[in-house]
């Protein structure tokens, strides 16, 4: 059958099935679930479906279909679609939805779905339930009042909550009492709803709290503990809504639980969560809008596609998120298309051609450091944690391995850029009677004040009175650029190592990009930044760039700064038996021959300009032995990796 005709057979397959979506059984029990709850496996792996609402009373079969191709090619084993499935929430468009999720769910892909705002708008709980009942599980547990609106299931060792949009201030009590409740049970904890504490166009912070109503105070009262426990738990926050594709992490308060580090513990890992917006499988694209959350957030990666201002198309986001043991792996791809219905045809998404967009790697005992871009105001650079070179503390293996980060600077990096937004006071009504009281909110609980001890690198003034109304607060538009979530994980040694693994990920991720607050591409090294963008109030300005900058958003072509690593071998082994390895796709090898590893210490200088070595060894990575400190051995690499000492 050709793709053209696909969208035509799946509507009329939907058109004669039941109201239910799902005519071969009737699964309703007391439980609310209707889903089997697949058998246990070692290993979860968790596809993202963003919102695939199509316009008018349609589903977006070609995208939705597109990423469920591409996330069961990636051996998914469930998947998340975090709302909107619908546009308008009708009866049409769930079998529409679920004449595509069927063939999945047949082939033994579990759905946790979660509803909404265009369900919660239009559909509201009878529709929702009526469809929605027959593909949440049967185990799940669901929070009482909110029975298949808030659950959650436990899948190996990942605890999965699934909430109902604007429900998270709702659901925050419950879901600390059942974390409680299975405290020992998992290791990952994944939490899912449309919406998130901080957005890109959208936000609860925002729309809650500093454009919120006067004495709704739900939020604003969690709003330390939400934070505070989602980084005490090392939180994975999904959602939707935002129609962009967003990595960043979520700062947290040590105040309230500072239990991020300890001296048992050995390392310290930031207090932060990490929020992923799941990006877009519908027939249109949001623009940038308020830009960075500076007070609270760091973005990592960021890209929006519109199909408008010099955008050329809307993209289309498969991410998965795979568990094994206390490890999780992640991988964001993406593809574009130019379709704005389903009836007119797959187009490119007949033959998607996939590019990696984002991904990290990392386990429960791990170091962390934001690294920041190398466009820093010199001035600024001692202040804060400003800093844009690769160092470290050390980090400690459980076999007693040491590793650190000792040299290198982020030079490569992305840029985007934010379009001008407003926030409003309505006297009487809004918590915030003033625009000064309104720009104070915006501050405590959004944006960083500018000042030379608490510098904002993304502009001098970033909320403005308006000049024209005196309750219109303006979010000038600003050029932002992107930080790296540099993380040093350990995993224990496996059969071909002799010491505990060390997982080294976020240094690869960017590759120079600027695009505008629409998806436009813009040249890194060429165009200035928008005015107002620096924190003296001028405009950010095009920045070189290594030679080794694709440009390029697949990451297969991405190359990272040159960093150095060095490895300090545990007590147990004998460093003349050993040498620094890493793992490549067929197992494990040596990093470097060994007449190719230098003797003597590491020196910056390596960086820039290699030591002497044998011709036959320009190919290979530049390790050393540092006999000097007995056990050490160094690496430059351009790369994440995953390193070990291994036998000679």
């Amino acid at each position: 059958m050709k793709q053209s005709t696909l969208w035509a057979v799946a509507l009329a397959t939907a058109l004669l099935s039941g109201c239910g979506g799902d005519s071969s059984s009737d699964h309703d029990n007391d439980n609310g679930g209707g889903g089997e709850p697949p058998a246990s496996a070692s290993r979860v792996s968790i596809g993202l479906l963003p919102d695939t609402q199509g316009g008018g009373d349609n589903v977006a079969m070609h995208p939705m279909k597109a990423v469920l191709d591409k996330e069961k090619e990636l051996g998914v084993n469930i998947v998340i679609p975090v709302g909107d499935l619908t546009d308008h929430g009708t009866t049409g468009e769930f079998q529409q939805w679920t004449s595509v999720a069927q063939s999945y769910r047949d082939a033994g892909i579990e759905f946790l779905p979660l509803m909404g705002n265009h369900e919660d708008s239009y559909a509201y709980s009878v529709e929702w339930i009526e469809n929605m009942k027959h593909y949440i599980p049967k185990d799940a547990v669901h929070m009482s009042g909110a029975q298949y609106l808030n659950y959650y299931v436990i899948r190996d060792n990942v605890m999965i909550f699934l909430l109902k949009y604007y429900n998270l201030p709702v659901a925050f009590d419950w879901i600390k009492q059942e974390v409680a409740a299975h405290e020992g049970e998992f290791d990952h904890l994944v939490i899912a709803s449309h919406d998130g504490l901080i957005g890109a166009k959208y936000g609860e912070t925002r729309e809650m709290i500093v454009e919120g109503v006067a004495g709704d105070n739900h939020l604003m009262n969690q709003w330390d503990d939400i934070r505070a426990f989602f980084a005490k738990y090392d939180v994975i926050w999904v959602q939707g809504h935002e129609h962009m594709y967003q990595r960043s992490v979520i700062q947290a308060p040590i105040w309230v639980d500072p239990t991020s580090w300890t001296e048992e513990d050995g390392n310290y890992r930031l207090p932060q969560y990490t929020q992923i917006m799941s990006g877009n499988a519908s027939y249109k694209g949001y623009e940038f809008r308020y830009g960075e959350r500076e007070l609270v957030q760091r973005i990592v990666a960021q890209k929006m596609n519109t199909l408008d201002n010099g955008s050329t198309g809307y993209d289309v986001n498969a991410s998965v998120l795979s568990f094994d043991g206390d490890r999780v792996d992640y991988q964001s791809w993406y593809t574009e298309h130019t379709i704005g219905a389903n009836e007119e045809g797959e187009k490119e998404l007949a033959e998607p051609q996939w590019k990696l967009l984002d991904r990290f790697s990392r386990t429960k005992n791990r170091c962390e450091r934001i690294v920041y871009p190398n466009s820093i105001p010199e001035d600024t650079r001692p202040v804060m944690y400003l800093d844009s070179q690769y160092i470290s503390n050390d980090c400690r293996a459980h076999d007693g391995s040491v590793a650190r980060m000792v040299g290198g600077t982020n030079d490569t990096f992305n840029r985007v850029e934010s379009r001008t937004r407003d926030m409003e006071v309505t006297p009487g009504f809004s918590r915030a009677s003033t625009v000064t009281e309104l720009a104070r909110l915006a501050y405590q609980f959004l944006f960083q004040y500018n000042e030379d001890w608490t510098p904002n690198l993304n502009g001098e003034n970033r909320v403005v009175p308006n000049a024209d109304d005196q309750n219109v607060l303006d979010i000038p538009e600003t050029t932002i650029d992107l930080k790296e979530d540099v993380a040093m994980s350990w995993q224990a040694a496996g059969g071909d190592t002799a010491s505990d693994i060390l997982i080294v990920s976020g240094t690869q991720n960017q590759t120079g990009t600027y695009s505008s607050a629409y998806g436009a591409t813009k040249d890194l090294e060429a165009d200035t930044g928008l005015p107002g963008s620096q924190p003296d109030g001028t405009a950010k300005q095009a920045h070189p760039l290594p030679a080794s900058a694709s440009k390029n958003w697949d990451l297969a072509s991405a190359v990272s700064d040159a960093y150095a690593v060095t490895f300090d071998a545990p007590q147990s082994l004998d460093p003349a038996s050993v040498t620094l390895g890493w793992r490549i796709d067929d197992g494990w090898q040596a990093l470097a021959n060994g007449d190719c590893v230098v003797a003597g210490p590491f020196d910056n200088a390596f960086l820039t300009s290699a030591p002497t070595r044998p011709a036959a060894c320009a190919d290979q990575p530049m390790v050393g032995f540092d006999a000097d400190h007995g056990r050490r051995w160094w690496a430059v690499l351009q790369q994440d990796a995953e390193l070990a000492l291994i036998q000679r």
